[in-house]
């Protein structure tokens, strides 16, 4: 029982100095709760107003693994669904304790699904998704593997872990593998220790890797940092959902948040496309993601950005093809094969011999469609020749001369082979580098 206590801590100690030192507010009149809208500059940022026009992830579950999320606070009620706490072998996934760090879930889900309160939502705390559920789940303390696949089997679309663990566990690494064939996609956070050091969950292949920026868009000091990093988001001075209490505020920095926000954005573009894969998501979300000026022409991706910062309206409205099925996730054979999902009544052995046999079906009649096609071809070129020597018998010699090309032209159109192979243009690398924002659009351009 020690060892996975301490295991536990290990794995949220640094997840949680998202809220270290937070600013705890308690509710506040009309005036403040306009402040704190106004304060949710990642919001303007990211062009929320516009985004909502479009999209606001409504029908979409995210899945919160997390310390718990409370259902009842004022901006995140009616929002939160019955979840699952692998902790206490309940079905409370509230959270437990007084400490700022135990309101972690709470703000993370309202990063994602925060609604506001007062009239229109105006007040309070809005989530870049606001009409996204929230499924709420306490991991336990031994990895994540229950609760990825909880949250698959659930129904959720997109499970986001704002939380990381120093060990690879191979259940965890199953279970990542179960998401990723049932199309769920994982966002999880690079870290806060400002290292070269991306764990665990956010360092399997198929998930989605997220480190952070602040307000100018630059990379939070702290955000950890290495090739597994696809995309950034705000992750400084970030105002959320706090606890306890269900009316508390907080402000805290984080790759937690950054985390929230591109499964908020993830939400968004699966409202809009349901039929995009998890990586065709993740496609849109990268090929519309930009970086600052101040680091123009780097080669993505880079190792601290990514493929550069998220632009949820010009990934919702941008006409990009959907790409792959996996489409810039990395992920390896194992990941998103058969062998990661449900079992058939059929052996692999078997599978493979019916391959076998519609493959060599497959061979056969392309060869008696060849065949078919060459006697063909051939019938039509003797009834040609054959009624061209009538005409020419009864004519008394050649066509007219109009019939035949002018100087220089070709004497007859070039035949094309019908079986030649077309030619394919060069191969492009589709997640180049990414274009700088236009004027006036976040981020500040120098």
């Amino acid at each position: 029982m020690e060892d996975g206590m301490t295991f536990r801590r290990t794995a949220r100690a640094l997840s949680a100095t998202a809220l270290t030192g937070a600013l705890i507010l308690a509710a506040a009149p009309a005036t403040f709760a306009d402040q704190t809208r106004r304060d949710q500059w990642a919001l303007k940022a990211l062009q929320a107003e516009s985004v909502w026009k479009v999209s606001t992830g409504s029908g979409v579950t995210v899945a919160v693994v997390d310390n718990g999320v409370n259902a009842e606070h004022i901006d995140l009620k009616g929002n939160v669904l019955k979840g699952r706490d692998f902790e206490d072998g309940d079905d409370d996934a509230s959270p437990v304790g007084t400490n700022s760090g135990s309101g972690h879930g709470t703000s993370i889900a309202s990063d994602i699904a925060g609604h506001g309160h007062g009239l229109d939502g105006e007040d309070g705390v809005k989530g870049l998704a606001p009409d996204a559920k929230i499924l709420p789940i306490r991991s336990g303390t031994n990895g994540y593997a229950d609760a990825i696949r909880y949250a698959v089997d659930q129904g959720a679309e997109i499970i986001n872990i704002s939380e990381f663990q120093t060990q690879d566990l191979p259940q965890d690494r199953e279970a990542v593998a179960y998401a990723i064939a049932h199309n769920v996609l994982i966002v999880s956070g690079s870290g806060n220790g400002g290292s070269a050091n991306i764990q665990f969950p956010a360092k399997y292949p198929g998930v989605l890797a997220v480190g952070g920026v602040d307000s100018s868009g630059e990379i939070w000091e702290k955000s950890n940092y290495g090739p597994e990093v696809l995309l950034v988001a705000p992750a400084a001075r970030i105002v959320n959902a706090g606890w306890p209490g269900n009316t508390k505020l907080s402000i805290g920095d984080g790759t937690s948040d950054a985390t929230a926000f591109v499964s908020a954005a993830a939400a968004l573009i699966r409202a809009k496309f349901p039929d995009l894969t998890a990586g065709q998501v993740a496609n849109r979300l990268v090929k519309t993601a930009v970086v600052p000026a101040s680091v123009k022409g780097i080669s993505l991706p880079d190792e601290k950005y990514g493929y550069g910062i998220i632009n949820p309206l010009a990934a919702l409205t941008k006409d990009i093809p959907a790409g792959s099925k996996y489409g810039p996730l990395k992920v390896s054979g194992s990941e998103g094969s058969s062998s990661a999902a449900p079992s058939t009544s059929k052996s692999d052995a078997d599978n493979a011999a019916e391959g076998k046999k519609e493959d060599q079906g497959s061979k056969a009649l392309l060869v008696a469609l060849g065949v078919v096609a060459v006697v063909v071809i051939g019938l039509i070129v003797l009834l040609t020749v054959k009624l061209s020597r009538r005409n020419k018998n009864k004519n008394g010699g050649p066509g007219a001369p109009a019939a035949y090309p002018q100087h220089g032209q070709q004497p007859f159109p070039p035949q094309q082979n019908p079986y030649q192979q077309p030619v394919s243009p060069q191969q492009q690398n589709p997640y180049q580098q990414q274009p700088t924002p236009p004027p006036g659009q976040w981020p500040p351009q120098q």
